[in-house]
């Protein structure tokens, strides 16, 4: 009984011998990480030769040290379609002039020269 058991379990160990074996001859077919094509940063994944244009402070670029919360018709382009502020990453604007952006657009809005909400927004055109 116990020499059946034995040999049971010398035969597993060849199975096993075997398997390993075979998943060697697999890791080999693989090629390395160093032969694979690499993106370039910040490329788009799957579109070959794409690289995004970095956005542009417009107040570094003009040089503007003061936002003015008055001049309505700028502080409008940094506002989406439900009066909130749009982020620095889609706008382009650096973190010193979006800070000061965001001071300007809600003195704005206590002033009531630009709106709270969406529908303040559709009501006043």
């Amino acid at each position: 009984m116990i020499d059946d058991f034995v040999e049971e379990l010398e035969e597993g160990e060849e199975d096993q011998i075997e398997e390993v074996e075979e998943f060697e001859a697999e890791e080999a077919a693989v090629p390395e990480a160093s032969e694979q094509p690499v993106a370039a940063p910040g490329a788009r994944p799957g579109v070959p030769g794409f690289r995004p244009r970095r956005l542009v402070c417009a107040f570094c670029v003009d040089k503007m040290k003061v936002i003015d919360y008055k001049d309505v018709k700028l502080l409008e382009a940094y506002l989406d379609n439900y009066g909130k502020i749009k982020s620095g990453r889609k706008t382009g604007t650096c973190a010193k002039h979006q800070r000061r952006l965001a001071v300007a657009i809600k003195r704005a809005r206590h002033l009531a020269l630009l709106p709270f909400t969406a529908s303040q927004l559709s009501s006043s055109e």
